[in-house]
């Protein structure tokens, strides 16, 4: 496979999943990337851990002011999940990972998709993006270029986001998946 790499399988995602539960608050506090004009992501529900600071789009109202930037700054949720943080950092021990760039987790119900596009950008170009899934079943389905994937519960996988790519949620359960963008030494 060119677009995915699984890199690990039989991560103990139960612990964060049980504090999702616990803090459903955390959900879509920060709806930008769901809901700007154009957005793929318009059937996603979003955490975010660390994202690009909002304070210069809430300035000018130019959402590339936010898309662009390779600094993230730790959100709320950050704080509050220390078992997202715990994963995320041993992910970048895993893969020798030099910066941490965007941290969310996502949500996307059954029978909802996230529509074909490709990240581009300053961001994907310096950040390699990677997927730790703390719920995934299957029927639910990535598709990265002419490759599909059906990413399962407790798997890490690196994919190429600057070629096109959608996922369908095709299961009967919701599709959860923490979502790392690490610069990595190359």
């Amino acid at each position: 496979m060119r677009n995915f790499l699984k890199i690990a399988q039989g991560v103990d995602v139960m612990p964060l999943l049980v504090a999702l539960h616990q803090r459903p608050d955390l959900w879509d506090q920060n709806r930008l990337r769901t809901t700007h004009e154009l957005t793929p992501h318009k059937q996603v529900s979003d955490i975010w851990l660390r994202f690009n600071d909002l304070n210069k789009y809430e300035q000018t109202g130019d959402p590339s002011s936010v898309i662009d930037e390779h600094e993230s700054i730790c959100y709320p949720a950050f704080h509050a999940l220390p078992q997202a943080r715990q994963m995320i950092m041993n992910l970048m021990a895993r893969v020798e990972g030099i910066r941490l760039g965007r941290c969310l987790i996502t949500r996307l119900m059954p029978g909802r998709k996230i529509d074909p596009h490709v990240d581009g950008g300053e961001h994907a170009a310096y950040y390699e993006r990677f997927h730790v899934v703390l719920q995934g079943n299957p029927g639910s389905i990535f598709r990265c270029g002419d490759e599909t994937v059906q990413m399962l519960t407790g798997e890490v996988w690196w994919f190429d986001n600057s070629v096109e790519h959608e996922v369908i949620n095709n299961s009967a359960e919701e599709r959860l998946h923490l979502i790392v963008d690490i610069r990595t030494i190359k």
